[in-house]
């Protein structure tokens, strides 16, 4: 079956279809990550986005159940130069997903990185290309759009034995970073996206870790409101989305990336170290700031990687320290948090 990208500049791509049919709109990203595809196409923070890999091919390796980053596949469509393998599209068309190989992902890249992300559509089928960009220039831009309530859980849940308590807020958290929290020895309870600040109080949690999600930190101003009753009063992380939601209640700004950073393969200075860790990063806003509240910067761009207010007992992470997928250099981060909790609590 023919497949199609139009993006909202009117540029076409073509290739063909290995997916489910249909038509799926969305922001036209980029991930650089050479593994991990299972992963990225599960990753709530990917929520209405139509994933470009730069791997030459992607599938390869097959899928398995333990590799899934939630419930269901939250990328609109995936592009790829070459899938490598049926177990991959069969499990991508059995989610519904649209898929396109054989189309010049390199192109796709140099484009939207000379460009900026943009709206885009993929198409698997027959369609007319000027009345699906009419769609695409429809279509609502990511920046001002508050995706979190479509990804979040709706129920309290609990994790993990007696002990330690983190809470976490989740407005798209991966299951690694609940992994991790559990293997570090905490009992984790995970509230809804839209929880008030007594409520989680309430729980009363050693520590709250502020998840990842999709989508602008600037439209979420109520759940900023929350952040910043939080702040001061237990020890706080935030994690991509969560990092940028603490940079926003302490009074800074956030703006959107050009293109983002997507991949497993990006390197951040770690300033009170001078330690360089290859990270794992998703997301397409950044926190605004410097001063000794920076903590760590991206070597590629200049941009805030981590916060810290010591007084306030809050710090946060742009790049993703649970590793999933990803190199392992900031795995210390997320356990070396929970002992200090463990620490806190025992003094």
């Amino acid at each position: 079956m023919s497949g199609l990208l139009v993006l909202e500049d009117g540029t076409l791509f073509r290739g063909r279809s290995v997916g489910a049919p249909g038509i799926a709109y969305g922001e036209a990203v980029f991930t650089t990550a050479m593994s991990g595809y299972q992963e990225i196409v599960t990753d709530p923070s990917y929520a209405e986005q139509i994933v470009c890999f730069t791997a030459p091919m992607v599938g390869n390796y097959g899928v398995a159940e333990g590799r899934a980053e939630s419930g269901r596949v939250h990328a609109r469509a995936v592009l790829m130069r070459q899938a490598g393998g049926d177990e991959w599209t069969r499990w991508l068309a059995a989610r519904g997903v649209v898929a396109l190989e054989e189309i010049d992902t390199r192109s796709i890249v140099l484009h939207l990185r000379d460009r900026g992300a943009m709206r885009a559509a993929a198409v698997a089928g027959h369609a007319s290309a000027g009345e699906v960009l009419s769609q695409v220039r429809a279509e609502a831009p990511m920046q001002g759009r508050a995706l979190v309530a479509g990804v979040s859980t709706e129920k309290v849940y609990r994790l993990g034995r007696a002990g330690l308590h983190v809470a976490v807020i989740d407005f798209g958290v991966k299951e690694s970073i609940l992994r991790r929290l559990v293997a570090a020895g905490a009992q984790t309870t995970v509230f809804p996206h839209d929880v008030d600040a007594d409520t989680v109080l309430t729980a009363r949690p050693d520590g709250i870790l502020l998840s990842n999600g999709p989508g602008d930190p600037a439209a979420l101003v109520e759940r900023v409101a929350v952040v910043r009753e939080l702040i001061g009063r237990v020890p706080l992380l935030g994690i991509c989305l969560g990092h940028q939601l603490l940079g926003l209640a302490a009074g800074l700004a956030t703006f959107k990336l050009p293109f983002g950073h997507r991949g497993a393969n990006h390197p951040v200075l770690e300033i009170g170290t001078n330690r360089v860790l290859v990270t794992s990063q998703n997301h397409g806003f950044a926190v605004q700031g410097d001063g000794p509240q920076v903590t760590h910067v991206s070597l590629y761009d200049g941009t805030v990687e981590g916060l810290s207010l010591p007084r306030e007992g809050a710090r946060s992470l742009q790049f993703h320290p649970e590793a999933g997928p990803g190199p392992h250099d900031a795995w210390p981060l997320l356990e070396g948090w929970v002992e200090e909790l463990r620490v806190a609590e025992a003094a």
